[in-house]
């Protein structure tokens, strides 16, 4: 196709199409437990799981899902952090031809019951500290049954008697009859045999719920072939990873679109190791690089800053590191510099949402790189900008307007909003509500979020141009522009800014140095000093969370 001719140029290795296999997910573990059954899979702070081993345990556990009532199409909530169990419960739920509920167990019970209800989850496997929250949901829900996971359970001897939950686990206080069960003692009840139901490629295989920034959550539809097809595009771009012989390091959460596809399902059908960080700390990340040397570094902006500044990183050996791959945010070129430069290794930087099973846009691996861009688009993938106020407009190259995507990795919508999801994607083609340009060689180059634009004075300014200025400063350790409500203006801009350690900065300075580096109307009119910004569970700066910190503190102005 004509649009996906920079292939041939900038990624030769990587064909404009791709003949898929079509095999569900399920199968992948079963047929690389069949062809690698002794080579380890998942490292848990040195408990080592083979091929064999998960494909035996998912068949255990698929075995006492099904004697707990769940069929083919059911949903089951996983609600866990990067321990063995999430990927143990996703592949038996799969074996079974049901569908997994991929819930984030940092979110507050409100969050929690919007999920359980919307999606219809009749079961729920959780890390045992979240027991005591589920009770109080099961009123509320549709869950039957409740089963705790615990992250003592895949941890060596004598790390398991060191650790700190074994003492009081919070779901022992639970009576028999609560509907509560222990993981491990009901999944080795059951033969390891495979349940043996037929599933089909474009069955429905996981919702993944958006972060509601513009309402309530929505459950994304996610296929096994959406997924799959992902994975082998993934496989395409990447081409030499070596199966059997590569490892990745597990930042990327697996209830998260970045880590479910690219770590947990994409390691499966690679034949890669991959060593688990339940809580992606800087001082974690680095200590399990230090110990177990992963090949592969796949992480979101926030972990390659907070690593770069650790005290330990220059400690730290990174030449067995083959590529490092960034995403689920924008990351800012100064980072890039400083990480290359250090490491010595390409940073590509990746592009998608949850709605593309995440990936769409990716740099050539091993090709041309432009930092700053994600890149072009990934096999069988289209991309169009279009004008901001109709959504119909073309626009010429280097204009910014809404990214459109279209590609096999498209979800089908989200589940049970047909309306959401007609306004969402027309013709075949997904609107993302992100801001970006085109170059002339078909480089992708995100600007901001839609709703993220600031209007001020009538001029359209993107926050993420005044982010990049900001971590440009030798003393900005991380940054974050909002806009926020002004008299005159219709909005002004403010930056939040945390300094790095030992460093020491005024709010004048700082606007004096934006000033010198972009046109007037965008540099910050106020700024404002933190310890830390808020970020997501994955380590995104939550823009979000600062405007309405601003707004809140707006309406509670006494009026004059």
């Amino acid at each position: 196709m004509e649009e996906r001719i920079w292939h041939k140029s900038y990624a030769p290795q990587v064909p404009p199409s791709i003949d898929y296999e079509k095999i569900t997910l399920p199968a992948t573990l079963e047929r690389t437990a069949r062809n690698f059954p002794n080579h380890v899979h998942l490292i848990m702070m040195g408990k080592k799981i083979t091929f064999k081993e998960l494909d035996e345990y998912a068949n255990r556990f698929a075995g006492a899902l099904a004697d707990l009532g769940v069929k083919k199409g059911d949903k089951v909530a996983l609600i866990m952090p990067n321990i063995p169990q999430m990927v143990i419960a996703a592949y038996a739920v799969w074996k079974l031809g049901g569908v997994v509920v991929m819930t984030n167990p940092l979110y507050t019970e409100r969050e929690l019951e919007h999920q359980l209800n919307d999606s219809e989850s009749t079961v729920a496997v959780v890390l045992d500290l979240l027991v005591p929250r589920m009770l109080k949901l099961k009123d509320k829900t549709g869950l039957r049954t409740i089963i705790a996971a615990h992250i003592r359970d895949y941890l060596p001897f004598p790390v398991k008697q060191l650790f700190p939950f074994i003492k009081k686990p919070m779901h022992r206080s639970v009576v028999p009859g609560e509907g509560v069960l222990d993981f491990v003692t009901l999944m080795n009840k059951y033969p390891p045999q495979a349940p043996g139901v037929d599933v089909a490629f474009d069955d429905l295989a996981a919702l993944l719920y958006t972060g509601g920034t513009t309402g309530v959550s929505k459950g994304v539809m996610l296929s096994h072939a959406n997924l799959c097809i992902n994975v082998q595009q993934l496989k395409a771009w990447i081409f030499d990873a070596e199966e059997g012989q590569d490892s990745v390091i597990g930042i990327f959460p697996f209830f998260h679109s970045a880590g479910f596809t690219a770590v947990m399902n994409q390691s499966i059908y690679r034949t890669l190791t991959v060593v688990l960080v339940p809580r992606p700390e800087p001082a974690a990340v680095l200590e399990m690089m230090r110990k177990y040397r992963p090949t592969w570094f796949p992480c979101v902006p926030t972990i390659y800053v907070g690593v770069l500044n650790h005290p330990d990183f220059a400690k730290t050996d990174f030449s067995y590191v083959k590529g490092c791959v960034s995403g689920a945010a924008p990351l800012a070129v100064e980072t890039i510099r400083a990480w290359e430069k250090a490491v010595g290794a390409t940073i590509i930087e990746v592009y998608g949402l949850t709605e593309t099973a995440p990936l769409a846009h990716a740099n050539p691996w091993r090709g041309k790189t432009k930092v700053g861009s994600v890149g072009i688009p990934v096999p069988d993938t289209d991309c169009r900008i279009v004008d901001i106020e109709t959504g119909t407009q073309d626009l010429e190259i280097g204009k910014s307007g809404e990214i459109l995507l279209k590609g096999p990795q498209l979800t089908k919508g989200y589940y049970k909003r047909p309306d959401e999801t007609a306004l969402a994607i027309k013709d075949g083609w997904f609107y993302t509500g992100d801001i970006g340009y085109m170059d002339d060689e078909g480089y992708l180059y995100i600007v901001d979020r839609k709703k993220d634009m600031i209007i001020a004075g009538g001029y359209n300014i993107y926050p993420r141009e005044i982010d990049e200025i900001l971590y440009e400063h030798p003393k900005i350790q991380e940054a974050c522009a909002v806009g926020i409500p002004d008299p005159y203006r219709g909005e002004t801009v403010k930056a939040f800014v945390v300094v790095k350690p030992g460093e020491s900065l005024t709010e004048e300075e700082v606007i004096s140095y934006c000033r010198e580096k972009m046109a007037a109307y965008k540099a910050p009119k106020t700024v404002e000093f933190l310890d830390e910004l808020p970020k997501s569970n994955i380590g995104k700066v939550l823009r979000r969370a600062l405007r309405e910190r601003e707004m809140a503190k707006t309406k509670d102005q006494p009026k004059t």
